[in-house]
């Protein structure tokens, strides 16, 4: 598969199929993502992968502390975004809502579906240590965007979660990572549900004038 054409066909995955993935598959995913560039060849990022009974206790843990202390994955201060970003938001929720599951809210879907890795067998914590500055954190950006589309060439399904970085404490403790990383990112991986409505969406983009400045060309 040629990178534009996962590029073009990869998207989010919400429903995964109750099949496990190999840990060989695991292996050449996370091979294929280290090989993303870093500044100096730091290549900071650092991968807990969770799977099987200790992903399930992992994401019963996240949505008991999720709604104790109501936490949503909606953006903080949304009333402060400008109109544009407020729209892409719309979109989303306009594209995603016909296919949630009946009875659920959408807000509901989203934030247990991001605590539970939207039932995805294996669950990737992607974290970072303390001793960098934040501008690394373009590397773990660049890192995951090889992960995704890694992730697709190999016929599984990805869906990162960035809810998962407001319980940096419980995760650390269940999964004994060290006090001195941060957690930055979550993945979820799994073999997709072909019969899923949800997993048939793709979302919008938005125009290139949108988002580029031209000089000089």
């Amino acid at each position: 598969m040629e990178v534009k054409e996962a590029i073009n066909q990869r998207r989010s995955i919400r429903a995964y199929l109750e099949k496990p993935v190999e840990r060989e598959k695991v292996e050449e995913l996370l091979t294929l993502a280290s090989k993303a560039p870093s500044a100096i060849n730091l290549q900071p990022w650092e991968v807990m992968v969770v799977a099987g009974e200790e992903r399930k206790r992992l994401s019963r843990l996240l949505v008991k502390r999720m709604k104790e202390l109501q936490v949503s994955c909606a953006p903080g201060a949304v009333s402060r975004l400008p109109d544009e970003f407020l729209r892409r938001q719309r979109e989303l929720f306009e594209v995603l809502s016909p296919v949630i599951p009946d009875g659920m809210q959408f807000q509901d879907f989203i934030n247990e579906g991001s605590c539970n890795f939207y039932g995805a067998p294996v669950a990737l914590i992607i974290s970072i240590d303390q001793v960098f500055s934040s501008a690394r954190l373009t590397d773990i950006g660049i890192f995951v965007g090889y992960l995704l589309l890694s992730a697709h060439t190999l016929g599984l399904g990805t869906c990162p979660i960035g809810l998962i970085t407001a319980f940096q404490d419980e995760i650390k403790e269940e999964l004994n990572i060290k006090e001195n990383k941060n957690i930055v990112i979550g993945v979820a991986v799994g073999y997709p549900d072909p019969d899923a409505p949800i997993n048939q969406i793709k979302t919008p983009r938005v125009s290139l004038e949108k988002i580029v400045r031209w000089r000089g060309i």
